[in-house]
């Protein structure tokens, strides 16, 4: 009788460890989102490299029919997407996250309304991030950017 207590403990112990070990692998959808906005509010408050640190060495990033690589976007578009949020307001939408395994995918819509440049701005922009797990940190691997007016 004195040995079934003790079994049972063990198998109770190996239960509790297989959920929790098994728990910390299912995705987070407030983790993705996170990553997401951090990106997003980097740019907002104008900190480039606070943006860049939630970006994959291979990301690449697809607007208005073109591709840049992480490089690219940082030296070409980065800089102008700081300027366009520093003037114009932008209201997201919920984000829609999908999983697949290590991978993520998150769609969103944002309307702009404001002033750049001078210009009159209205638009809806429509985002598709994705992001995979390595290690337990997600990072944005791609996104893609398209608009129509208002």
């Amino acid at each position: 009788m004195r040995g079934v207590p003790r079994l049972s403990f063990v198998v109770m112990a190996a239960t509790t460890l297989s959920l929790s070990c098994s728990s910390a692998s299912v995705p987070s959808e407030s983790e993705v989102i996170s990553v997401v906005e951090a990106f997003y509010g980097a740019i907002k408050k104008g900190d480039a490299s606070a943006a860049m640190g939630v970006i994959a060495p291979d990301a690449v990033f697809l607007e208005s029919g073109k591709l840049e690589t992480r490089a690219e976007y940082e030296m070409n578009h980065l800089p102008a997407d700081i300027e366009f949020e520093s003037e114009v307001t932008g209201k997201r939408g919920p984000m829609q996250v999908k999983f697949d395994g290590n991978t993520a995918w998150v769609i969103a819509m944002t309307e702009y309304d404001g002033k750049f440049q001078g210009d009159p701005v209205s638009f809806v922009s429509a985002q598709l991030v994705v992001l995979t797990r390595d290690a337990g940190r997600w990072m944005i691997r791609s996104i893609h950017w398209s608009s129509r007016r208002i």
